[in-house]
């Protein structure tokens, strides 16, 4: 059940448990219940500050931590392996008193709430989003007696998954009714159960010499070469990470074989924090605008306005939208666009993916091990991935290839239900009968909010010197919001300390 690799972590992580735990435990005896006993009985031998308890549960199998008398709120309907390890080391030491890594305002946010919450969150052991939520909603039942939080493995509970028709996650219930479905930033999901978004407090910042808009590796590089100039440095963000966040597995890191997003932008969050950067996360600029003194006033989503010397832009990309037909009205109801996430989902189901890059034939080779058959949808006259990824794809038996398509519609009812394209060298229209589309079919630059006042390229790039300027004096771009050649996390970091250095001098002159 536990590796010797998880379990010396373990016993690692257990010596910032800093009291006794009882893990109390629901089992029956079918087969998750065995398995869910032996990984208790496994944990509990692995440290003396964790004894476990058999006792009747509302769900079974299911376990939840209690320390002293008192229960903490947080229970766990599942196995919590997979990227769900964590978030159960991080609860028990949590519980146990250690405070969670949130900045002091949101902790008081969360106390503050005086609303009777029951949370129930479906997710999926291979979902790299989901434990952004679980730990974020673990942290809230911890710290407020008002809130619980109930993590449900959607492989223990398949019924549960069909009956309320799950079809992405993670997937929150609030009090029994449906909250959220799909990825959300912690500070979006703070703001949602608050009702209230918080300020960034932006008279008492002053004026910044460099303002970072974005999160991603390339803000953060800006960021920290900015510091270690000696000048006083902001971040504005919605969430540290940005689109890095949605990546698994890293192999071109020049000096790292091998990381996942998440885990490589935590590293990097905290390699700006040891700097002392002002990072203020949870907030989105909307504007911008050059003031007479030459300074900047950047226009925040709370309707606050922060000043700066020079602004670098680091925004990054989205996954572009085919802006079809039932692609918005199915999105976490058969449209999906993380297939480590939602993946598992749609085991034994048939299964679209639209896009023949590297991206998209991934997706397909990934999928081809849950679903019963996968679709490959692709709008040019050949795949444009890699021939190595090709050559994996063509040795799969239950993967389909169509090219020269054009998909016009997603249809179905309450969900996905069909698929129609048209073939571009006959004109023939098609439809296809499948539960799930997956659409990978590259990326857009998050670059409208500023509207036409830098230049762009016409897919909205911002159009950089070798220096990452703009046409407008101080203003910096970098990553992949930029023109720059090749999407790469090398490059955008490059780039993002070549837009710092390019500040810092312009101050210089000035």
């Amino acid at each position: 059940m536990l590796t010797n690799e998880l379990q010396q972590q373990f016993k690692a992580y257990s010596n910032y448990i800093e009291s006794t735990l009882v893990l109390k435990y629901s089992v029956g005896e079918d087969d998750n219940s065995k398995k869910m006993e032996e990984f208790l009985k496994t944990i509990s031998s692995l440290t003396e500050k964790i004894t476990i308890e058999k006792v009747d549960l509302p769900l079974t199998p299911s376990f939840t931590i209690v320390k002293g008398n008192k229960e903490v709120g947080v229970t766990y309907a599942g196995i919590p392996l997979g990227h769900e390890f964590e978030s159960f080391v991080l609860s028990l030491i949590q519980a146990s008193g250690r405070k969670p890594k949130l900045k002091d305002e949101d902790i008081e946010r969360i106390k503050a709430i005086e609303e009777k919450i029951d949370f129930k969150t479906i997710v999926s052991l291979s979902c790299h989003n989901c434990p952004d939520v679980v730990q974020t909603l673990n942290a809230m039942a911890i710290l407020n007696d008002n809130i619980t939080h109930t993590m449900i493995d959607g492989a223990f509970y398949e019924d549960l998954v069909k009956e309320n028709n799950v079809m992405a996650v993670p997937f929150v219930f609030k009090n029994g009714e449906n909250f959220h479905g799909g990825r959300i930033k912690f500070n979006e999901l703070l703001d949602k159960v608050i009702g209230s978004k918080k300020l960034v407090n932006a008279k008492e910042k002053g004026v910044f010499d460099t303002l970072v808009i974005g999160g991603g590796p390339s803000s953060g590089a800006a960021a920290i070469y900015a510091k270690r100039k000696g000048i006083k440095t902001g971040i504005v963000c919605s969430e540290f990470g940005g689109q890095v966040n949605e990546t698994l597995g890293i192999e071109n890191i020049i000096g790292t074989k091998y990381t996942e997003g998440p885990k490589f932008m935590q590293s990097v969050k905290e390699h700006v924090e040891q700097y002392g950067v002002d990072i203020m996360e949870g907030f989105m600029a909307t504007d911008f605008e050059k003031l007479e003194d030459g300074n900047f006033s950047v226009t925040l989503d709370s309707d606050e306005k922060l000043l700066t010397k020079t602004l670098i832009i680091s925004t990054g990309a989205r996954w572009r939208l085919l802006n079809i037909p039932g692609e918005k009205e199915f999105k976490n109801k058969g449209v999906a666009y993380c297939p480590h996430c939602d993946g598992p989902l749609f085991k034994d189901k048939k299964v679209a993916v639209i896009g023949g890059g590297n991206s998209g034939v991934e997706a397909a080779i990934d999928l081809a091990n849950l679903a019963k058959n996968v679709v490959v949808i692709e709008f040019a006259d050949t795949l444009k991935a890699d021939q190595v990824l090709q050559d994996k794809l063509k040795s799969l038996e239950n993967v389909e290839v169509i090219t020269s398509a054009m998909t016009t519609s997603i249809d179905g009812k309450d969900s996905v239900e069909s698929l129609t394209y048209v073939d571009r060298k006959t004109d023939q229209k098609h439809t296809i009968d499948l539960q799930g589309v997956f659409i990978l079919v590259g990326l857009v630059p998050n670059t409208e909010w500023i509207g036409e006042k830098l230049e762009k390229t016409k897919i909205g790039e911002i159009i950089t010197k070798k220096d990452q300027s703009t046409n407008i004096e101080g203003v910096f771009a970098s990553g992949d919001c930029s023109d720059q050649t090749y999407k790469q996390i090398v490059i955008s970091i490059g780039s993002g300390a070549t837009a710092a250095l390019s500040a810092f001098n312009y101050l210089m002159r000035k």
